[in-house]
């Protein structure tokens, strides 16, 4: 039973993960079109704090993936990622356990 409330807990940080991931991405694309000021410290140490997050992942799936100008589709190639995880390991270990 702790086991399975482990996989369940780890199933909600991956949640958690991918609304961090969106969150980055959404704001992102906030200060490239300037509807938020990127100057400004709450907004640079939120964004600073979201990439820290992310770019530890998002990094590797970077440098596999074909340029393809200035389209960046590591986020959701990252999402899949993390739902797969979510959906299919996650849920077949507890599965298993069961």
């Amino acid at each position: 039973m702790l086991l399975i409330r482990l996989l369940e807990f780890t199933s909600y940080l991956v949640s958690l993960y991918t609304w961090v991931i969106i969150a980055s991405v959404v704001l992102s694309w906030l200060m490239a079109f300037n509807v938020v000021n990127a100057y400004n410290p709450f907004v640079r140490s939120l964004w600073n704090a979201l990439n820290a997050v992310t770019e530890p992942l998002l990094r590797p799936i970077r440098r596999v993936l074909p340029d393809l100008g200035g389209i960046d589709i590591s986020p959701v190639i990252l999402l899949l990622g993390c739902y797969f995880v979510q959906s299919v390991v996650i849920q077949s270990l507890i599965d298993l356990v069961r």
